[in-house]
């Protein structure tokens, strides 16, 4: 598959089986992954792996970030939940191209968890950013949360499911006050 079949065909699946990537397989992914573009290589993001009774720690602590008792049953929705971890500590790059690099990794690494066979879905929530999801992943001074990889096994399917395709054209413009009718490909440095 290539990286434009990845992308075109990529989709969230919010049901996944029990099957998730191995350790050393995971590894791989986030080696791949964190080979996005990231100004001064600062590489200012860290995943953290949460599987088996770990999800119960995630489950209790978005309940607390909700005011509730007891634990969400989000987490035990996938097999492999990886938490996306933003540091934007640095003085030297603006805090949100240090977000943009780490949200990077997280879509380069859903593309190749896609490629290697398993389901993906980001999640967010309303409390991404609380204390209460904060201390509970053992986040730093100047690290914030970005959300969840949830990870497992892509279900079978009776039928393939088509998602829509992006109309390009909607979303591309040219630089306002440049000449009009001239194509990209005019334009010399």
């Amino acid at each position: 598959m290539s990286a434009l079949e990845a992308m075109r065909d990529r989709r969230s699946w919010s049901k996944v089986t029990d099957l998730a990537p191995t350790g050393p397989e995971l590894e791989a992914f986030v080696a791949a992954a964190g080979r996005v573009a990231d100004h001064k290589t600062l590489r200012p993001w860290r995943i953290i792996e949460i599987r088996g009774s770990d999800r119960d720690l995630l489950a209790r602590a978005l309940n607390k970030a909700d005011g509730k008792r007891g634990y969400s049953s989000k987490p035990r929705r996938a097999p492999l939940i990886i938490a996306l971890v933003a540091d934007v500590s640095s003085k030297k790059i603006p805090a949100w191209e240090q977000e943009a690099a780490a949200s990077g990794v997280a879509h380069m690494l859903s593309l190749v968890l896609d490629e290697a066979g398993f389901g993906v879905f980001w999640r967010t929530d309303d409390n991404t950013r609380s204390k209460a999801l904060a201390k509970a992943h053992g986040l730093h001074k100047g690290e914030v949360l970005l959300g969840w990889l949830y990870v497992g096994g892509k279900p079978q399917r009776s039928r393939p499911v088509r998602r829509k395709t992006v109309d390009a054209a909607k979303h591309i413009s040219r630089m306002p006050g440049g000449k009009k009718g001239r194509k990209v490909d005019d334009v010399s440095l």
